[in-house]
């Protein structure tokens, strides 16, 4: 007999559903995926389709099945909230920029793994997900912006995509990159960020549980705006660690200059663990306001997940951990 004992932070899964709608809403993607997709992308190769206009050649994937180990003690947030209020600095500086994100081209979208691994490839998103075993997540977000959202992501755990890769017995570090190309990504002008975005994970943290690639929300694939078609969710760290759009994936045995730590050292560091005892330079951390709701509520350590990660950092006191 298989039993899943749950983590202290999950509740029984009514106590996570919003209302009514989203389910009713999932009901409907599930009887209509299969025949309306496919023969949207009928006759097309894997990874050429999907491009402005044109059904995403993954939507038949989802819904996917609800990993019932991952609930949340909250709603989830509402969609039209998660869908409409991003960052994503590679389109501009606003929260505003669904529209302008619909610029970026996600087929055909390779993804190369490579560095200290004994497996290196390049291999097309569609391709990736055929591979991967697919499944929904409820997860807090926490930006270190002090706001935050709950979420039905769907994708598949990064260790996966380790297993995959076969790294080899030096590799420490996992380096993550975006897309770079400011034809179609104005804020890729401002030079002065240090582009491309990267950002980095220790192969603890890569393999840890939580570490989930998310390929769709919402019981849908992931638009745009929230860093289709491939990002990375690390529910316990701050939001930026959660790079969006991923094109490279490197394995290495030198820690990564991430993004905000190379354009603010005195602000963001590598770890960027969630701590409501250790303050922004130039806000408090101890609370947030839930997206959406009017609300502000008190900030957990870790985000809420200390009893899945904590173990991480055990002997790492002189660490700049959640700065």
């Amino acid at each position: 007999m298989h039993i899943i004992r749950k983590p202290g932070w999950a509740l029984p899964e009514h106590m996570a559903t919003p209302e009514h709608l989203f389910w009713n809403r999932r009901a409907v993607l599930a009887g209509m995926a299969g025949a309306g997709a496919l023969a949207l992308g009928a006759g097309l190769p894997s990874g050429a389709r999907a491009q402005d206009g044109a059904a995403d050649p993954s939507a038949s994937l989802y819904p996917v099945k609800r990993n019932e180990a991952y609930t949340l003690d909250r709603a989830l947030s509402q969609e039209k909230h998660v869908t409409s209020f991003n960052n994503f600095y590679e389109f501009g500086t606003s929260k505003s920029i669904a529209r302008a994100a619909q610029a970026l081209p996600i087929r055909p979208w390779t993804v190369t793994i490579d560095g200290m691994v004994d497996k290196p490839q390049q291999i097309g998103i569609d391709d990736l997900l055929k591979a991967m075993p697919l499944e929904e997540r409820l997860y807090r977000f926490r930006c270190v912006e002090a706001w935050s959202m709950a979420v039905p992501w769907s994708g598949f755990a990064l260790s996966e995509l380790v297993k995959l890769a076969s790294p080899q017995a030096g590799a420490k570090y996992l380096r993550f990159e975006t897309f770079q190309d400011a034809s179609i990504a104005p804020g890729q002008n401002m030079v002065w960020y240090p582009w491309p975005y990267v950002e980095g994970v220790t192969m603890a943290e890569a393999t840890n549980e939580l570490a989930f690639m998310v390929t769709g929300v919402y019981g849908k694939p992931l638009p745009k705006q929230n860093g289709a078609p491939l990002r990375l969710a690390l529910p316990w760290k701050y939001g930026f660690k959660s790079i969006k759009s991923i094109v490279r994936i490197t394995f290495t045995d030198e820690r990564p200059k991430t993004m905000w730590e190379a354009l603010g050292p005195t602000e963001y560091g590598f770890w960027a663990n969630v701590n409501p005892d250790v303050p922004h330079p130039r806000w408090s951390q101890a609370q947030e306001d839930v997206l959406g709701t009017g609300e502000t509520v008190p900030t957990l350590l870790y985000n809420g997940y200390a009893e899945q990660v904590a173990g991480l950092y055990k002997g790492m006191e002189g660490e700049k951990l959640f700065m």
